[in-house]
């Protein structure tokens, strides 16, 4: 399903089902009352849309692990996110549960499905990381975890989602999203009747970054790869990677193809330089775009031609990486490479990146961020100038010092 029909069935399904159990919560309080688990042995983590947040929950998973060292933890994702929670390593696969969003059956049946087993495993605490989702909120209250944690709104105009949860966290948009999911764990310790949570200093030395690397086997497989493409790349001195595509969530966050053509005739000027293209399968028109336009002797089209862990493999073994804001941009940071960020309608003060060899392009227009948590990440934007903005020579300018 596209990302318009889901904000669509959020709305006007999500709306009267978060009204109707709230109600029954209410009466529920009535003949008895929440329980406050001080000592919680099973957690749920739920993420479902946005594949880079879950790199940036890690922090938030590994303090769990610290405050309660003998939990089970389980996550909750669609499905095409769950190569990401894999490649974390930090919740074991068996309890990695997923639901289906291609259509609107399947994420019906795969969501009545995993609500049946999560009740089977008496989950203690859901700990929802969605922004004012109203499916995860109705996910974490069917799952029957006696502890509910997630964003509420409190006074602020955001997303209706009812009052479901047992721990009403208030979400801060001047802190970067990491800090916002760390703050779930510490709310969990906290007792619900402390409004809003959660009240506490979350430091910087409590966010971290995992660290993949790659084994021998893995860079004989992926250069394999890549000779089938084209022979010539061990010849390469420096190998780049461009990623002209995000997900259709917010497809405001392009930086024009045209600008990466550009771009790219002007890297492949330089003696021993090869572009390498990824993106998913659906995204190999915008690549054949940019790969028709080049050079094609030292230009790959690797769209649809990775796994999600060799993707993580290839930034290990290239050189520098450049991207729109969406995922890649968050699980580059989990190598060495350098990365180069266009932000525009989101803010890097809040989706940035976390490792120390990004650098970051925004515009700071007025208008910009025009997406946020309290619009469902929906903009009225027809024209994303504050990323058009961002010149070509500006970010050639920045990549030629590391490949000259």
């Amino acid at each position: 399903m596209n990302a318009d029909f889901m904000r669509f069935i959020d709305r006007r399904l999500g709306v009267p089902i978060c009204f109707a159990l709230s109600c029954v919560h209410v009466l529920r309080k009535i003949f008895s009352r929440p329980k406050f688990i001080k000592d919680p042995n099973r957690f749920l983590f739920i993420e479902l849309s946005e594949m880079g947040s879950i790199l940036l929950a890690y922090s938030l998973i590994k303090k769990t692990k610290e405050f309660f060292p003998n939990a089970e933890l389980y996550f909750l994702t669609f499905k095409e996110n769950r190569q990401a929670v894999d490649i974390l390593g930090i919740v074991p696969e068996k309890n990695v549960m997923t639901i289906n969003s291609r259509n609107f059956i399947s994420l019906v049946g795969t969501t009545i499905s995993t609500l049946w087993k999560l009740r089977r495993e008496k989950i203690d605490v859901a700990v929802d990381m969605e922004l004012f989702a109203r499916f995860t909120a109705i996910l974490s209250y069917l799952s029957r975890a006696k502890n509910r944690v997630g964003y509420f709104k409190f006074h602020n105009e955001g997303l209706y989602r009812g009052n479901l949860q047992t721990h009403l966290v208030v979400f801060n948009p001047h802190l970067h999203m990491a800090h916002n999911l760390l703050s779930l764990i510490y709310a969990v310790s906290s007792s619900p009747s402390d409004v809003p949570l959660s009240k506490t200093q979350v430091l910087d030395k409590d966010i971290i970054v995992p660290k993949k690397g790659i084994e021998d086997n893995a860079r004989k497989m992926l250069l394999k790869k890549l000779e089938a493409e084209n022979k010539n790349i061990t010849k390469a001195k420096k190998i780049i990677l461009l990623n002209p595509n995000a997900s259709d969530i917010v497809p405001l966050r392009r930086w024009p193809l045209e600008n990466y053509t550009e771009l790219a005739k002007l890297l492949l000027k330089h003696d021993g330089v090869y572009i390498v293209i990824t993106g998913v399968e659906s995204e190999r028109k915008d690549v054949d775009f940019v790969c028709d336009a080049v050079s094609p002797e030292r230009c790959i089209n690797f769209a649809g031609k990775t796994t999600f862990s060799e993707l993580i493999d290839l930034y290990n073994i290239t050189d520098v990486l450049i991207t729109n804001d969406s995922g890649p941009v968050h699980f580059s940071s989990m190598t060495d490479i350098r990365t180069f960020a266009f932000f525009g309608p989101e803010t890097p003060k809040l989706y940035g990146p976390l490792g120390k060899n990004c650098r970051v392009f925004y515009s700071n227009y007025a208008c910009s961020p025009c997406v946020s948590a309290f619009n469902h990440r929906k903009s009225a934007c027809n024209d994303n100038k504050c990323l058009k903005a961002i010149s070509v020579m500006e970010v050639y300018d920045e990549v030629k010092q590391i490949i000259v």
